[in-house]
């Protein structure tokens, strides 16, 4: 290379060959500009730690605020928790605002009650053959201690012969006069044994398949107010990371279960239905009439949009957004701006990535109507120059100017 380029993009979906460019670059151009797109923040501090001066960020994490905002209310165009402060974007007729933001009581209790109700939910075979066992095993064990402590026997005397029963060594004593707690005894013992097997081939189920869904815990599957991610991808994880730390209970839905996402959705607390997302019967499973938004965020244009037109099938009421910009289909999802909010993820990043390659004092971008929009640490909001994919191909850049900034390949 005869001439150091302006600056050097380094986009790819390999957060290893990310690094190692990023190296690369770093050691024959020092004084370069250098923007790279690293998803896993391990890697993302490692580089920052090695190269100061690289300005890294990735997709998701540029677009996740854009997606939540309209998925938490239509009139917010971006929010995201900074600290303990939670800033939304809205509009008015002079442009872009940001201003403090607070979910409403009502939705805050809502979030609330919805948790508390989904705990002990079954969501599937296996989860519903293990509830049931258990909860009828726990029936038996309440209707013997209820018997005898109504007949006399003492509590603690009464729960030692109800637990006898219930493991099926017998009641201690049975009274040989006793018909009626005789019968009593046998009949649940006989039930206990078919409850038992319905509850151990639940556990072994369970314990054999993903568990992307917890029973208890942060991982159950919410009941209402929640927002449904269908698309488990970097966009899709960190959307849902977005939003559980705004408090929004949240359920991802991913085709493959063992995707490196679903897994790390699992350490996160994030429940994952495993299904497709343009399914209605899946729809139907994740409470998709009781949820706040539906946001289809796979890395498939066309299978988005399946998405939304199931979602509209299934509830007509919840707010859809839209992942497209990397399809020709864009100008089709265009044409379907009634089903719901678009978003380009590629539209966004490449605006923000050009505007630090250029210089230009940018913390963050977002995107209202066809318009991207990019805005400073202080808060201001200007109007994207780069031109709409529908429109022109590449960017507009001077002549002097169109040998940098250099893009390194991109995967996808």
């Amino acid at each position: 290379m005869s001439t150091r380029p302006r600056g050097v993009a380094v986009l790819l979906h390999d957060d290893v060959a990310a690094l190692r460019y990023a190296l690369a670059v770093a050691h024959l151009s020092p004084a370069t500009p250098l923007v790279a797109t690293v998803f896993d923040r391990t890697v993302a501090e490692e580089l920052r730690r090695l190269l100061p001066q690289c300005d890294i960020t990735s997709p998701a994490d540029l677009v996740a605020p854009a997606l939540a905002g309209p998925s938490l209310d239509p009139g917010i165009v971006s929010v995201r928790r900074h600290g303990g402060q939670v800033r939304a974007v809205r509009q008015r007729k002079d442009g872009l605002y940001a201003e403090d933001w607070q979910e409403r009581p009502r939705a805050r209790w809502r979030n609330r009650a919805g948790r508390a109700l989904s705990q002990l939910r079954p969501h599937d075979g296996g989860t519903r053959l293990l509830v049931l066992g258990m909860l009828a095993m726990l029936a038996v064990l309440a209707a013997d201690w209820a018997w005898l402590t109504g007949h006399g026997r003492p509590a603690a005397e009464a729960f030692f012969d109800a637990a006898r029963v219930v493991s099926g060594v017998g009641p201690a004593v049975a009274p040989p006069d006793d018909a009626e707690y005789q019968t009593l005894a046998a009949l649940a013992m006989l039930g206990t044994v078919a409850f038992t097997a319905l509850f151990t081939a639940g556990v072994v189920e369970r314990m054999l398949g993903p568990r992307l869904i917890g029973l208890i815990g942060p991982r159950t599957l919410p009941r209402t107010g929640h927002v449904v991610v269908v698309g488990m991808g970097q966009v899709g994880m960190r959307l849902c990371v977005e939003l559980r730390r705004l408090g929004v209970p949240v359920v991802g839905v991913e085709r493959d279960p063992q995707a490196s996402a679903a897994r790390l959705a699992r350490t996160l607390g994030v429940p994952v239905m495993t299904g497709n997302g343009g399914d209605r019967h899946v729809l139907e499973r994740v409470r998709l009439r009781h949820a706040r938004a539906l946001a289809a965020v796979g890395s498939d244009d066309l299978d988005n949009i399946a998405v939304a037109i199931a979602a509209h099938g299934v509830a007509p009421h919840v707010r859809v957004l839209i992942r497209a910009g990397e399809h020709e289909a864009i100008a089709e999802t265009r044409s379907l701006l009634p089903m719901g909010t678009v978003r380009d993820v590629t539209g966004m990043a490449a605006a923000y990535v050009v505007a630090r390659l250029l210089g230009e004092p940018v913390a963050g971008v977002v995107a209202h109507g066809e318009h991207i929009y990019l805005h400073d640490s202080e808060g201001s909001f200007r109007r994207s120059e780069l031109p709409a994919r529908a429109r022109c191909g590449h960017p507009s850049v001077p002549r002097q100017e169109r040998a940098s900034p250099l893009f390194l390949p991109s995967q996808g």
